[in-house]
C-alpha cells in the first residue's frame, strides 16, 4: 500500500519524527536530572532533605517520566507509519530494531513504579540501569538520525 501524498508532504513528514525525537532526548536528559535529584533527596539528612523535598523532583520525574513513554511509543510507531507511507517498507537496520529496543526498555521501566512506590530497592536499581542504558541508545540513535536525515535531504 503507498498513500498518494504530494512529494512536497511527504518531504515534510520525514522530519516530524526527527523534531520530536530531538526534543524527546532533552527531555530525557532533564528526567534524568529530576531521577538523581530524587536520589539526592532520599540520601539527605536534615534540613538539606527539607530544601530538597520542596523541589517536588519525585512528582516532577514521576510527571515527566509518563510523559516520556507516551510520547516515545507514539514517536516510535510514527517514525516507522512515516517510513512506511514514504517507501512502502520498513527498513530494518541498526536505527529500527534500536528504536523498538528503546520503546521496549522504558515500558518496561515504567512498569517498575508501582514497585518503587513500595520500596523496592531492587526495583529502583533495575530502574535506574535501564533507564541510563536508554539514554545511551537514545545519544546513539540521535546520530544514526542525522544520518538517516542527510540522506532524505540529498535525495530530495
Amino acid at each position: 500500500m503507498n498513500l498518494e501524498l504530494s512529494p512536497s508532504v511527504r518531504f515534510l513528514i520525514s522530519f516530524f519524527h526527527p523534531t520530536m525525537m530531538w526534543v524527546l532526548l532533552a527531555l530525557s536528559l532533564y528526567a534524568a536530572y529530576l531521577g538523581l535529584q530524587v536520589q539526592r533527596t532520599r540520601s539527605a539528612q536534615g534540613d538539606e532533605k527539607k530544601e530538597l523535598i520542596k523541589g517536588r523532583y519525585n512528582i516532577k520525574h514521576y510527571q515527566i517520566g509518563s510523559i516520556l513513554l507516551a510520547l516515545m511509543v507514539t514517536g516510535a510507531i510514527g517514525g516507522m507509519a512515516v517510513t512506511y507511507i514514504n517507501n512502502g517498507k520498513l527498513f530494518v537496520q541498526p536505527h529500527l530494531l534500536a528504536g523498538l529496543g528503546m520503546t521496549s526498555l522504558i515500558a518496561i521501566s515504567a512498569s517498575l513504579s508501582p514497585f518503587m512506590q513500595k520500596g523496592a530497592n531492587w526495583a529502583r536499581m533495575t530502574h535506574i540501569l535501564l533507564n541510563f542504558t536508554l539514554l545511551g541508545l537514545f545519544i546513539l540513535q540521535a546520530i544514526s538520525g542525522v544520518q538517516i536525515v542527510q540522506k532524505i535531504i540529498t535525495q530530495a
